[in-house]
């Protein structure tokens, strides 16, 4: 997606909004892909140390999309890596936001796709067909539903449930 936004802009455009549709993540994400500002319709992944149901998603046409990921915030296994980050890149996922971790970090920085994370953490997670996909999330204590919009850049990330 080549619109120009500023997280900024919205922030400001939004602060007197009180009725939750407009959403900030708190700044606790690190920049992982090589496209740092991206912004798409979210399509959402809860999963708890098992990404059978992140490979499935970046396996497939993102569209443009961004894949949030609600990893309960585990430190302990890595959603994402290098395989998985180029099928996304290769795929047209606009970007992947994990609550959780990635690896293989020298690879992921060659991805061309936005990819934000808590963390790296080199272990990997157990393929046990576990996960749900299309529902509503929680990514740091942030409300994010299928079809919202959310949008990136170097000062952080909101999440809205129309284009700005």
């Amino acid at each position: 997606m080549s619109v120009s936004f500023s997280t900024c802009d919205l922030c400001d455009e939004h602060k007197a909004s009180t009725d939750g549709t407009f959403r900030v993540l708190p700044p606790v994400f690190k920049d992982f892909g090589a496209r740092t500002v991206f912004s798409g319709v979210v399509v959402t992944v809860k999963c708890h140390e098992d990404n059978t149901s992140v490979k499935a998603m970046v396996d497939a046409p993102g569209l443009g999309r961004v894949l949030v990921v609600d990893g309960g915030g585990s430190l302990r296994k890595a959603l994402l890596g290098g395989n998985l980050g180029a099928a996304a890149a290769r795929n047209g996922w606009a970007g992947v936001v994990i609550d959780g971790c990635v690896r293989d970090v020298a690879e992921l920085s060659a991805c061309d796709v936005g990819i934000r994370a808590l963390a790296a953490m080199p272990m990997p997670t157990e393929k046990r067909q576990q996960g749900q996909t299309d529902v509503p999330v929680q990514v740091q204590g942030v409300l994010i539903r299928p079809g919202d919009m959310l949008y990136a850049d170097a000062d952080g990330m909101v999440v809205m449930p129309q284009q700005a």
